[in-house]
């Protein structure tokens, strides 16, 4: 008898200005001869740019896909609707992994959805954070995006925690390893 498929959602959670998107590019890149992982873009209703790759819909876009059942997940922050495609939920039900940019408030939800999710909580120091936010040059402010970052609890549903300090490919590194992990390789092979 063959065993029950090993799918999992790695749900990559944090502070804004973390470098979750840099990691999941990274390990997106390790893995992309890997068709059993997945890294599905998330639906934003803002637009795309080079520190974030989603896909963008209006806000009235976004309200009929998510009234007609488009999105595994769904969830509002920061003034903004975000969703994780329907196909997601199959492809990790049949066995596969799906590495994705999640709230840290959407995880309870994911949970309940997703037969398996790992939660991996990118963070780094808040002088980092400060800088890599303001280096974005989003309208909202940087001061505001850190409060928020303190007041969230990083013990709240994590399972992995990476500091992301130093290179890049040192912190993807441990991500990669994760999802090998999960999908039951050796992250050499992958």
């Amino acid at each position: 008898m063959l065993p029950d498929p090993v799918g999992a959602l790695v749900a990559v959670v944090g502070p804004s200005g973390a470098g979750k998107d840099t990691l999941i590019r990274l390990a997106q890149q390790h893995f992309r001869d890997d068709p059993r992982v997945s890294f599905p873009r998330r639906v934003v209703t803002r637009p795309s740019g080079a520190d974030e790759d989603h896909d963008s819909l209006s806000t009235n876009g976004f309200a009929d896909a998510r009234a007609a059942g488009a999105f595994a997940l769904d969830w509002d922050a920061h003034g903004l609707s975000y969703g994780i495609p329907m196909a997601v939920l199959a492809a990790v039900r049949d066995g596969g992994v799906a590495v994705v940019n999640l709230s840290r408030g959407a995880l309870p939800a994911a949970r309940e959805r997703f037969p398996a999710v790992v939660a991996v909580y990118v963070t780094a120091p808040a002088e980092v954070l400060a800088a890599r936010l303001a280096a974005r040059g989003r309208a909202e402010s940087v001061s505001d995006r850190l409060a928020r970052a303190s007041v969230a609890s990083p013990d709240a549903g994590r399972d992995i925690v990476i500091e992301n300090v130093g290179t890049a490919e040192a912190a993807a590194a441990r991500l990669i390893a994760v999802i090998a992990a999960r999908r039951g390789m050796d992250s050499a092979s992958a």
